[in-house]
């Protein structure tokens, strides 16, 4: 029997079913387990969850005399009832680049946690606990639908540390991003943010010293990093309720349209289109974070590099939405104006691929810096255009994360 109880109601020995309340206030990645330590009890208090289901069939019941806040027969009950909640409670309208970095910021500090424990769970070889991962998504997937750069451009500014973790996270957002640029539809959207998340499982169990090495792997080493698709599927699989797309996006996320990809070498329509997405978002993160062994390249230097690599590489639909999905200069981008002053790009418009809201701070005509100025290039009228991308490396701009997201590394 299910049954919502107050937390005051907790004792060891009770199997936990479910938190009532945002998965932003849960204090543990996963549900579904016995407590067998008073200190989760103590955890639990400390948080702001006040109600809680319990399952009386896998633990120990309330004790006689006290009652339940309610009961459900089945987890569909509770699932329902759960929905109801989290559906009243979210909030979608569109706000400003601004007003959404910093809820961000802190869906990125849960969400690095949840898959540091997600990732060591599975190195213990405990089964994913999918239902946990689903409140995560939906976190991402909203602050996507508030505003689509938020989070995906904070996601970027990862450190080395936290690359394997943090990517999962951006993969999972820009998955939902693309998804909605598709026309994909809710649950579809939901499934692939969800693949987005899981598609790296399989680095749970690769050698750390090899996941991390600072230089150019061997081949030997190579060979290994490439279990991790079928090391992550066959992780999936023994979860309950996994969705076969997710399933196909972990095994398959490193397919190539023509062929040269891993682990089955699938081609162009072998690969399904959940997998054509998994890998465009999986190569676009990597090559714009900080590696072991290499500096990120900035956000529009890498849509052109791909644009290069593209024919046998990516599925063309698949890149073009991609593309439209982030913008030609995607937040984060530095380039130049018509004015010859530099600026860096800290939103897009909406209006047009070129025309984002680009903060200048530097004049190249008199080769100094300027007072911090937004414009809004899709303005109509405007006399400012961007001539040119510039390359980060050139210039040594060391506030230049700063500039577009208020910090210079990442907030968590």
């Amino acid at each position: 029997m299910l049954k919502k109880i107050r937390v005051d109601q907790l004792t060891v020995g009770m199997h936990l079913k479910e938190f009532c309340g945002s998965w932003m206030e849960h204090p543990f990645w996963r549900t579904g387990f016995v407590i067998v330590d008073p200190k989760d009890i103590q955890t639990i208090h400390a948080s702001s969850i006040k109600e809680v289901w319990i399952d009386a069939s896998k633990g120990l019941d309330v004790p006689i005399g006290q009652m339940a806040m309610s009961e459900a027969e089945s987890e569909a009950q509770v699932e329902a009832q759960l929905q109801q909640a989290v559906s009243e409670r979210r909030e979608l309208a569109p706000v400003s680049m601004g007003v959404e970095l910093e809820r961000a910021a802190k869906i990125c500090f849960q969400s690095k946690q949840a898959v540091i424990s997600m990732f060591q769970e599975a190195r213990m070889g405990k089964a994913v606990d999918i239902g946990g991962a689903k409140l995560l998504v939906e976190e991402i997937s909203d602050s996507v639908a508030r505003n689509p750069g938020a989070l995906i451009s904070l996601a970027r500014l990862k450190t080395v540390d936290d690359y394997t973790y943090m990517h999962s996270v951006a993969v999972c957002a820009m998955m939902v991003g693309l998804a909605k640029q598709l026309g994909l539809d809710e649950v579809q959207t939901r499934a692939a943010g969800m693949a987005g998340l899981m598609h790296d499982l399989g680095k749970a169990l690769m050698p750390m010293d090899v996941l991390n090495k600072p230089g150019k792997l061997s081949e030997a080493e190579f060979n290994i990093i490439k279990t991790h698709p079928v090391e992550g599927h066959r992780m999936l699989l023994s979860g309950r309720e996994v969705d076969p797309m997710v399933l196909d996006v972990c095994l398959h996320h490193h397919e190539k349209t023509d062929g040269s990809g891993y682990p089955k070498g699938l081609r162009a329509d072998e690969i399904s289109l959940f997998a054509k997405m998994g890998a465009v978002c999986d190569v676009y993160d990597a090559i714009t974070s900080n590696r072991p062994y290499k500096l990120g390249w900035d956000p529009a230097e890498s849509l052109r590099k791909m644009a290069e690599w593209a024919n046998g590489h990516f599925d063309g639909k698949v890149f073009q939405a991609f593309v439209k999905s982030l913008g030609i200069y995607p937040i984060g981008s530095l380039v130049k104006l018509t004015s010859g002053r530099l600026g860096v790009v800290i939103e897009q418009t909406g209006k047009s691929l070129t025309t984002p809201s680009v903060k200048v701070f530097y004049s190249t005509k008199s080769s100094m810096r300027i007072i911090p100025e937004v414009i809004d290039l899709s303005i109509a009228g405007g006399t400012e255009k961007i001539v040119s991308r510039e390359d980060p490396a050139k210039w040594r701009f060391a506030d230049l994360n700063e500039l577009w997201s208020g910090s210079s590394k990442a907030p968590w």
